[in-house]
């Protein structure tokens, strides 16, 4: 079961996660992300270290501070409580405040990020201590680590958790923390944003769990984003194929790479409300439960490169030599095109474009287009599923698509376009595909 920064971000919604996870006699792992509000916090800290402001970082550690201390006033009842969490975040924080000494560095960032995670569980172990509910706190940094390549591996996560829940054999609940691993070098280190879910089906698959649970503050997956659309729809079932899918192209309740993990072990992933706790939710399985189209998502930040080269496209290994160059500075590629004098390619991250732009001139003609989004529409067999095309490109008359992706996939349909476009193609596609205003 994991809960996000906003199921734990107030001392009413710990009460509310200590209920969830006490409603039945099934052993489980509960991996808690930091209070909402905090990583940003952290990360604000750690750039004013960056910038030699250690000024104005002081200010921002003394504020957070201020806010754990009302924080465990209204969590805790008791004195012997109280005591026990101040003692907590005043350890927590003399961390903080003794780094403001020290020259800031990479590896001392993450350490800083660290602090949220390891606050929340060790609170949230008090109160339930407080309550004499029986459990233990298993420290992530003793199990959870990734590899040179900065990739968890879950046989690794395994040899390590199994002997952990061994010697707490009498257990039926385990707090531990999201997002914060260590790394090759053993230094504290995290799974980047969103790595809680990460967390979360890592250890799912490690230990071979019956279900995923993420618990957020929405009822599931929905069919289309609720911030840009102002009707949508709760979705019951999707397959692990359908929601990494929706989950990559920019759905913003699933990590992107929470999916694989699960799928590996086939454990299904149920995403859920803790707001409101009896709501169905989504159930991702190894079955879609359905055909058709289920949901378009959206994901920002996208360069397009167009290489033209009517000399060299149709020559043996020229596709390979493109794809080596993003290969090099590992640079993921979202979509690809082609036609008889060009390749059009997209990638979400610009941090080596230069160096990109440079080796793939020898090539042919380069051009870069910045400010784009990719639109997907998913869904389980669609590109079988009759007038779907007619459907789409009718409701997108419009809309200027500059790139189509159809056939690689029999779950997707990625549409490139301006995004300055973005909120009038998802409102477009809630009507043209599901008949929502």
């Amino acid at each position: 079961m994991k809960f996000g920064g906003t199921s734990v971000g107030k001392p009413e919604r710990m009460h509310q996660v200590a209920e969830l996870i006490t409603k039945d006699a099934e052993s489980k792992i509960v991996v808690l992300s930091a209070l909402s509000g905090t990583t940003n916090a952290l990360v604000s800290i750690g750039e004013s270290m960056a910038a030699g402001d250690r000024d104005n970082a002081k200010q921002q550690i003394e504020k957070l501070e201020a806010h754990y201390q009302a924080f465990i006033r209204e969590l805790l009842k008791t004195d012997a409580a109280l005591n026990k969490a101040k003692h907590i975040v005043a350890e927590h924080f003399e961390f903080l405040t003794i780094i403001l000494k020290i020259s800031f560095s990479e590896a001392l960032s993450k350490d800083i990020l660290a602090q949220g995670e390891l606050l929340s569980t060790k609170l949230f172990s008090v109160y339930l201590e407080e309550k004499g509910i029986d459990h233990a706190l298993l420290p992530a940094l003793e199990f959870m680590s990734i590899d040179i390549h900065d990739e968890p591996q879950v046989a690794a996560i395994k040899a390590k958790l199994l002997p952990i829940l061994d010697q707490h054999k009498n257990k039926k609940i385990f707090i531990t923390q999201g997002y914060i691993c260590r790394n090759v070098r053993g230094e504290v280190d995290n799974l980047k944003r969103g790595g809680s879910d990460y967390t979360a089906s890592l250890v799912a698959a490690a230990v071979n769990a019956s279900v995923c649970e993420i618990w957020t503050d929405i009822d599931g997956m929905h069919n289309n984003d609720p911030r840009v659309v102002k009707k949508t729809l709760p979705i019951e079932q999707l397959s692990f194929e359908e929601a990494a899918e929706l989950a990559y192209f920019g759905a913003k309740i699933l990590h992107p790479t929470c999916i694989w993990p699960a799928q590996q072990q086939r454990v299904p992933v149920k995403l859920l409300n803790t707001m409101q706790p009896e709501a169905g939710g989504t159930v991702i399985t190894q079955e879609a439960g359905s055909v058709g189209v289920k949901a378009v998502a959206a994901k920002d930040g996208i360069i397009a490169i167009n290489i033209k080269s009517s000399r060299m496209l149709l020559a043996y290994g020229f596709l390979r030599k493109i794809f080596e160059v993003f290969e090099k500075y590992r640079t993921p590629i979202d979509m690809i095109t082609t036609s008889e004098v060009a390749v059009s390619v997209t990638i979400d991250s610009g941090t080596h474009l230069k160096a990109i732009v440079k080796e793939l001139e020898p090539f042919g003609t380069i051009e870069v287009e910045d400010n784009h989004t990719i639109i997907s529409v998913v869904g389980n067999e669609i590109a079988q599923t009759q007038n779907v095309l007619s459907k789409l490109f009718e409701a997108l008359t419009p809309v200027p698509v500059r790139m189509v992706s159809y056939g690689g996939s029999k779950h997707n349909v990625s549409l490139l376009l301006p995004s300055s476009y973005k909120t009038q193609t998802l409102q477009l596609l809630n009507k043209g595909l599901f008949g929502l205003e």
